[in-house]
């Protein structure tokens, strides 16, 4: 990650600094919550790509760093709001905010951080950005919605997943690449494909994450393997058991899914394994992946399309 970050990490300090400082509150629980969930780090990955991207196209104004900014408090928003909901209890190695300050205090200071984020749109001005953003914040709420609606359903196909991360994950990676294009004043046809390319991104980096849940190390994950199945999530990996496994395998991640039950872990884990549904998932997130390399390599080439180009082989290769 250091290596991938080098060609923009002044400017992703310069994000940092801006985070920090639009975290101050009169309010001291909104402050201290706020610098809770930020100082516990993260990969930085779709603040990145807009940093990145609005360098590839040689924008060499100021905005790019409050839309970086603006990216990483609507997602920050939403992992406050995802560990409230999924009753979440570790994220990143340390205990989630709703666990540690309670779920009232965690859900209204993620709505602080989404307002937060409109009032930096508000100083850029550009309403091209801003119409794009108030839909992408529009549908992650819908496929949070969606998620919960699909949470022990064990008959949930595998289109109604993709529908669910596109909405709640992959849309964000696209906006991050959208907005900056935006900015670098990229014709239609140019946002278009920084949007598909994002989008890719975004779901094979999802579906990758799922299948770590299986097959990942907590240790380093900074999360409790299994945390999907007991809250009842019908991933990819569970939903190729249920379509291709044995009467038996069907039998216990279906019970599992329905009872938001993770006290059959180990014996669904094997499952998984055994049936292929790890690597089915990862021949998938594959796909998306060569998809959104396919789109990347009509942008201009340089360091800031190689860095671009490394996050999205690393959204398959990585072990958190």
């Amino acid at each position: 990650m250091q290596e991938i970050r080098q060609p923009v990490l002044a400017e992703l300090d310069a994000v940092n600094q801006l985070i920090i400082d639009n975290l101050h509150s009169d309010v001291e629980l909104v402050e201290n919550i706020g610098h809770y969930i930020v100082d516990a780090g993260g990969k930085r990955l779709r603040p990145l790509l807009s940093l990145l991207t609005a360098r590839c196209f040689a924008y060499d104004g100021q905005d790019h760093i409050k839309y970086a900014a603006v990216i990483e408090f609507i997602h920050t928003a939403t992992l406050l709001h995802d560990d409230v909901v999924d009753i979440s209890s570790l994220r990143r190695g340390r205990t989630t905010a709703n666990a540690e300050f309670g779920n009232a205090p965690s859900v209204l200071v993620g709505d602080f951080l989404y307002t937060r984020a409109f009032q930096l749109l508000v100083e850029i001005g550009n309403m091209d950005i801003m119409r794009d953003v108030a839909a992408t914040t529009n549908t992650i709420a819908e496929g949070e919605v969606l998620q919960l609606v699909r949470a022990g359903d064990p008959s949930t196909s595998e289109e109604q997943y993709l529908d669910v991360i596109t909405r709640k994950t992959a849309i964000l990676f696209a906006t991050a690449c959208y907005g900056a294009g935006t900015l670098a004043k990229q014709p239609e046809p140019v946002l278009q494909q920084l949007h598909e390319f994002g989008l890719n991104t975004g779901i094979a980096f999802q579906i990758f994450d799922d299948v770590l849940d299986y097959a990942g190390d907590p240790d380093k994950m900074g999360k409790n393997v299994g945390d999907d199945l007991a809250e009842g999530k019908p991933t990819l990996p569970l939903i190729y058991v249920l379509r291709t496994g044995s009467a038996e395998q069907r039998a216990l991640v279906e019970e599992s899914i329905r009872h938001k039950s993770a006290q059959n872990l180990a014996a669904v884990v094997t499952a998984v394994q055994d049936c292929g549904a790890l690597d089915y998932a990862r021949e998938v997130a594959a796909r998306y992946q060569d998809q959104a390399l396919a789109t990347l390599q009509q942008l201009p080439q340089g360091r800031f399309r190689d860095a671009m180009w490394a996050i999205t082989e690393l959204s398959t290769n990585r072990q958190v």
